[in-house]
């Protein structure tokens, strides 16, 4: 009975990540932007959720994964700095992911995770705190900001949940209308 559970949770749960992803792209589709995502606790979740939808190829060109602090500095330009005074779980580390990954990539935005997924802390940062960063450029306007998640269940569910969030976090941003897009 518990397996079935589970299956089903997965399955709700899928289903609201594919429906999520669909809009994102028709958004980002609109809007005629390229994404790409710098992800680290999610190793490549919300890349992999991005293209499971067909013509993701149409805004999606490429993505990093950065586990650890040095590919994190030599891939996506993070401030060794930032690393050092904030760790790798914080908005400052999210906000220059994201960057980073629409700079390398010649993005429009740029996503980024990183938290700790479990099961120990990380630098003394509770398990579930994640950080999703979003950059996006628009007519000489720079915006950059990071969102702080206390995400709760075992490492895949938190996982999960934080791929939800940078789903999300996407649609507000490209529905927010105070943003003209080109």
């Amino acid at each position: 009975m518990e397996c079935v559970s589970i299956h089903i949770l997965y399955s709700i749960f899928y289903g609201m990540e594919i429906i999520l992803i669909k809009r994102e792209i028709k958004l980002v589709k609109e809007k005629q932007l390229i994404i790409t995502t710098a992800e680290s606790c999610t190793a490549g979740l919300v890349s992999a959720a991005i293209v499971n939808v067909s013509g993701a190829s149409t805004v999606f060109k490429e993505g990093y994964i950065t586990y650890c602090d040095e590919s994190k500095h030599r891939l996506l330009g993070v401030s060794q700095d930032t690393l050092n005074k904030y760790k790798a779980v914080s908005a400052e580390t999210a906000m220059e992911m994201a960057k980073g990954a629409a700079d390398k990539a010649r993005a429009d935005i740029g996503i980024s995770v990183t938290g700790v997924a479990g099961p120990d802390t990380e630098d003394g940062k509770p398990v579930g705190l994640v950080y999703t960063g979003i950059y996006y450029y628009n007519d000489g306007v720079i915006v950059n900001k990071a969102y702080e998640h206390n995400l709760k269940g075992d490492r895949q569910q938190i996982r999960n949940q934080a791929v939800e969030c940078a789903i999300d976090m996407v649609i507000d941003v490209i529905d927010d209308s105070n943003i003209d897009f080109k």
